[in-house]
């Protein structure tokens, strides 16, 4: 199947019901290898994904979901300790026997038994294979010399499941390490100023590693379609938008 046709199966389920739990939040499905991959959008730097019966939770936080009433996870993803991305209760409420908790060192440390990845690791976990990238800022900093998000700190993963490899990046800039990804499926970029890219950064980044699927998230109020104008002759590369301010 050629990469238009490969992506069109499925699209977008609009306002989906999380797991029949009364929650109404964006879907899109890709198929793969395993079945399909349904993505779940529910808000800021928070996702959910499952596929082959398995699901993955990323910074669930319960300012965005009920996570009393959605999927257990076979896999929680932290990208970072900051509030708006780690919640201990709802990780807590998400969690089952056998659930793999992946955080950056200092999530980790506040979540007993967790795997914690070092940027550069690479580990698998119930069948997905998963990377920790670099999440840091360049450019925009708290104070002289003092960023949102230092080096050596933070993680995005890429996700490899059904054959797709899913980045998410985390609080992030365009950084190097990004740039280099290769074969990106899906990416999830962050758009929200000071603390992340602007719509500049974010079309920058895509021309360097080409996601062929490019979702930017945890956005806030900047102006989404900045970035499609910025990416409109990039034929290869989808910008969709969903409600994930």
């Amino acid at each position: 199947m050629g990469k238009v046709s490969i992506f069109c199966a499925g699209m977008l389920i609009s306002m989906a019901m999380a797991a029949g739990a009364g929650q109404a939040f964006e879907t899109d499905v890709f198929p793969t290898a395993e079945g399909n991959l349904t993505i779940t959008f529910i808000g800021h730097g928070t996702l959910m994904m499952s596929v082959g019966g398995k699901v993955i939770h990323v910074d669930p936080v319960g300012q965005y979901a009920d996570y009393g009433k959605l999927p257990k996870a076979d896999v929680i993803l932290v990208t970072h300790e900051h509030s708006d991305h780690l919640d201990l209760k709802a990780v807590g409420l998400i969690s089952k026997a056998g659930t793999v908790v992946v955080a950056n060192g200092a999530a980790g440390r506040q979540l007993k038994g967790s795997i914690e990845m070092k940027n550069g690791d690479v580990r698998d976990a119930v069948g997905f294979r998963i990377e920790a990238v670099p999440a840091y800022n360049l450019v925009h900093m708290r104070s002289p010399g003092v960023p949102y998000h230092p080096k050596g700190v933070g993680n995005g993963y890429v996700v490899t499941c059904g054959g797709k490899r899913i980045y998410i990046a985390g609080d992030t800039e365009n950084t190097p390490e990004m740039k280099a990804l290769k074969g990106i499926d899906i990416a999830f970029l962050p758009m929200n100023l000071p603390y992340t890219m602007t719509p500049v950064m974010v079309a920058d980044a895509a021309k360097a590693f080409r996601p062929r699927v490019l979702y930017p998230y945890h956005f806030g109020g900047t102006t989404t379609g900045k970035l499609k104008d910025l990416l409109k002759n990039e034929k290869d590369i989808e910008v969709r938008i969903r409600k994930m301010s």
